[in-house]
């Protein structure tokens, strides 16, 4: 039987009972108002005419002669409504006998007799008689009452045991239908909470063929499941962990991994040979502690610090640390990890990698090229020097008479011949800015003369274009700290750009203005309205030896100024940028350090 059926037949019983209970309650109830009204009718209404026949009596026996008709036929009237009211044994001949009393009087009363003797045996009789009907009723009233009494005593009994039955049964029901429906559920829940406990062994006993049973069959079948489930996917996950630790271990770069709480949780074998430190002294433990005793893991924490919008974007730094009593080196990168959280419905930082990649064997490569760079530039520049002098004595005529044609040829040779010095010039700045051996001479400056020096020297290339210089700067502006040499070098290649690519009868401008920054600097722009430069180009142009496509099919250049340029403003405490649109021009800005006062 089901749970449903049985709770069903639990309250049909439970309706039954109090439908019995009140069935029979009303049943007794109706007997004894029944005995009660029988009682009234019978008895009680004789009782009350023998009370009124008495009266009656008392009028008449109140007169000295019988005149009173009134209370005569006052008593006939009565004793006819007795003797429709007969109902116990022996009250129809006391009936009787008044009747035969009362004919006895009315003959008494027609003899016009006065005796008052008889008259009074004739009052007596009538009363003796009335007191013996009323006697009678009496006596059955009492018998009637005292059965009624026993009825209702009995009836009481039989509702009380009733109840006490009904409420019995019901308790029981109460006491085990919910214990039966609950006691299902405490050991499903039971079971549920060693499942959330990974606990998968606590099935549920089935013990019948209800819902529980049906429930606990199922929910048996869902662990068994669960278990074929878990076994499995632990065997998956042990293989993808064992996979991606054999991965992470082999690597032949440094790989560290700092949570959101900034602890390290993750360090591979060439990583912790770096730091010359063990697991236990890496792993779980804060970054900022182990950084106290680790000045490796310090400076990797510097370059983590430091926000991704003002991480460099062209090479990642690069550390030099010795190993095997020689220089290694290694390059520091970092990238912040993000994941998308379902439940917030929005992305979250949940940590840090940061790699130590080993390029010396690079580094030994760039070294090669940058001392074969600096060789061949030194070697070229002496025998270009030779020609160019040469090429002047030609053009002369000290060595003799040059036709018109072959003026065209050595002016040609010249120009190719002073590129390619500016090349070698290039290079040899190149080969200088990557071994650190360039000079730079400090001092203060004013930018206005800077930029009227630039001006002076760049008018012979305007002419060709008819272009002109819109120069605004203030007189105000405080004295930077720069190489005027080579400041004056970057603003002159900058303006040498702007020429190249303007449009003809153009104008190109220069402003210079002081920064709102916390320690404000001098910004200088060469603002041209050219072709503009595509956004994926914008940060390429610094880059050594790249040219961005030119529809104009310029070739001249090596691909090294802007970089060169670069490296003039940032060893000189400045930046160097580009903001341009494609069609509405190009605007270069850099910017130098006030001087300090004196």
């Amino acid at each position: 039987m089901n749970l449903k059926t049985k709770i069903t037949l639990a309250f049909l019983t439970m309706l039954l009972l109090l439908l019995g209970v009140s069935a029979f309650t009303l049943y007794s109830l109706n007997r004894l108002d029944r005995s009660a009204r029988n009682v009234l009718r019978d008895n009680l209404y004789s009782v009350e005419l023998g009370q009124h026949m008495l009266r009656a009596l008392d009028r008449l026996q109140a007169q000295e002669a019988p005149l009173d008709t009134q209370a005569k036929q006052r008593f006939e009237q009565l004793l006819a409504r007795e003797a429709g009211n007969v109902t116990e044994p022996g009250e129809q001949q006391v009936v009787d006998s008044l009747f035969s009393e009362l004919a006895d009087t009315e003959r008494y009363l027609a003899s016009d007799t006065t005796a008052l003797q008889l008259w009074t045996a004739h009052m007596g009789q009538l009363r003796q008689l009335t007191y013996r009907m009323v006697g009678l009723n009496t006596q059955a009233l009492t018998r009637k009452n005292e059965a009624a009494n026993r009825l209702a005593t009995e009836q009481t009994g039989y509702v009380l045991a009733l109840l006490t039955f009904a409420v019995l049964t019901c308790l029981l029901f109460v006491l085990s239908v919910p214990e039966a429906a609950v006691s299902g559920l405490r050991k499903l829940s039971a079971s549920i909470e060693n499942a959330t406990h990974q606990d998968y062994s606590n099935s549920i006993p089935v013990e019948g063929h209800d819902e529980f049973g049906a429930v606990a069959r199922a929910f048996n079948r869902l662990l068994v499941q669960l278990q074929d489930y878990r076994t499995s996917t632990l065997a998956q996950l042990l293989a993808e962990r064992n996979r991606m630790v054999s991965l992470v271990n082999n690597l032949d770069e440094g790989l560290l991994l700092v949570d959101e709480n900034r602890r390290l949780i993750l360090a591979n074998p060439v990583a912790q040979q770096l730091l010359s430190l063990p697991p236990e002294q890496l792993l779980n433990r804060p970054a900022e502690e182990i950084a106290q005793q680790n000045d490796l893991f310090r400076e990797l924490l510097r370059h983590l610090d430091t926000p991704a919008a003002q991480r460099p974007t062209e090479a990642a730094p690069v550390l030099t640390l010795a190993q095997h009593d020689e220089e290694a080196y290694y390059r520091v990168s970092v990238n912040d990890v993000v994941s998308f959280n379902e439940v917030l419905d929005k992305m979250e930082f949940v940590g840090s990698i940061l790699t130590l990649r080993n390029v010396s064997e690079y580094k030994k490569l760039d070294q090669a090229k940058s001392n074969f760079l600096a060789t061949v530039s030194h070697e070229l520049k002496t025998p270009l020097s030779s020609i160019n002098f040469s090429l002047k004595l030609l053009q002369n005529g000290k060595v003799g008479p040059v036709n018109e044609e072959q003026q065209n040829i050595l002016a040609t040779i010249k120009q190719e011949n002073q590129r390619l010095l500016r090349l070698v010039g290039e290079l040899i700045d190149v080969s200088r800015l990557e071994s650190g051996n360039i000079q730079l001479n400090f001092q203060a400056a004013r930018v206005a003369e800077v930029v009227q020096f630039a001006a002076a020297t760049i008018q012979l290339q305007l002419q060709p274009k008819q272009l002109t210089l819109d120069i605004q700067i203030a007189d105000t502006l405080p004295a930077v700290r720069a190489d005027i040499e080579k400041t004056t070098w970057v603003l002159l290649n900058l303006l040498a750009n702007a020429i190249r690519y303007s449009p003809e009868q153009a104008q190109i401008h220069i402003r210079a203005a002081l920064t709102t920054e916390a320690q404000p600097q001098i910004r200088i722009s060469v603002q041209d309205h050219g072709p503009g430069i595509a956004p994926q180009y914008q940060e390429k142009i610094f880059q050594r030896f790249v040219q961005i496509p030119d529809k104009n099919g310029y070739k001249g250049g090596s691909g090294l100024g802007l970089s060169i340029a670069r490296e003039f403003i940032g060893s000189q405490g400045g930046q160097l940028w580009v903001e341009s649109e494609l069609g509405s021009g190009s605007t270069f800005s850099f910017t130098l350090p006030l001087a300090r006062p004196e």
